[in-house]
């Protein structure tokens, strides 16, 4: 496998080294992979949880968030402007711009997706792997 794309919940998963909660298959396409991937949406959704409390950690943000893309290796996918417009041209996905924008990267940089999310994965119009 050359390239995957990892939804937040798996970055994090992968990060706080929580493999039990990946399937065997997410924790082989990880192994295997050359290059992992997360989109910059993901920085925000992370933060947003530490906004909210629904995670904290014991050092700043994005000292954690730049750690974690060190520590295991993570690329950021840029927010581009071909990865906006698909992002809005998702015809019957969900409405959360998250998700939108991180389906959106997966079809525009031709990765696939690694994600637990049921709503994501129902979608056909993106290459997922649970």
């Amino acid at each position: 496998m050359n390239e995957v794309l990892l939804d937040t919940h798996v970055w994090i998963w992968v990060s706080i080294e929580k493999r039990d909660l990946l399937s065997n298959k997410a924790k082989r396409f990880i192994d295997e992979a050359r290059q992992k991937w997360i989109s910059t949406i993901s920085c925000w959704e992370l933060a947003k949880l530490v906004e909210k409390k629904r995670i904290s950690f014991s050092i700043p943000t994005i000292t954690w968030i730049r750690r974690s893309l060190g520590e295991y290796r993570i690329n950021v996918a840029e927010l581009s402007p071909e990865i906006a417009v698909e992002s809005t041209q998702l015809k019957g996905f969900h409405q959360d711009p998250a998700d939108q924008i991180i389906v959106a990267t997966s079809r525009v940089l031709g990765m696939p997706l690694l994600t637990s999310d049921r709503r994501i994965l129902d979608f056909l119009d993106v290459e997922t792997t649970w």
